[in-house]
């Protein structure tokens, strides 16, 4: 799934803020990019469309809210990522975790561990 700049800021804003109208995000955004609140309006149902915001009426406005996490979107964009350079996502996840470790810091790498140990738990518990 492609995305543009504005779509990316503004999931990045509901995974930090939550719950929002337009107005709420427009004036998020003005101050920093400048732009109208038609254009917020636009990439709103945008990603209400591609099943990235859900929403729902509060008197005359939407409030948005993300359908996902940012790790499971960025989980999912992964695998859609690999899947369409390799036959198997077992072969491409393998395959881009062994380009991508090159490049991690000790910080990381530890970091992944810890969500890899979290999604252990996780799985164990179910």
């Amino acid at each position: 799934m492609t995305l543009g700049e504005l779509e990316k800021a503004v999931l990045q804003f509901f995974w930090k803020y939550g719950e929002a109208d337009a107005k709420q995000v427009h004036a998020y955004f003005e101050p920093k990019r400048g732009g109208t609140l038609n254009t917020i309006q636009s990439t709103l149902d945008r990603l209400y469309k591609k099943g990235l915001l859900k929403r729902h009426k509060s008197g005359y406005a939407y409030l948005y809210q993300a359908t996902k996490t940012k790790d499971d979107f960025i989980g999912e964009l992964f695998v859609d990522l690999t899947k369409d350079f390799f036959a198997s996502p077992e072969n491409a996840l393998h395959a881009a975790f062994s380009s991508l470790s090159s490049s991690l810091s000790d910080k990381e790498i530890t970091e992944l561990e810890a969500l890899i140990d979290r999604h252990r738990t996780a799985s164990d518990s179910e």
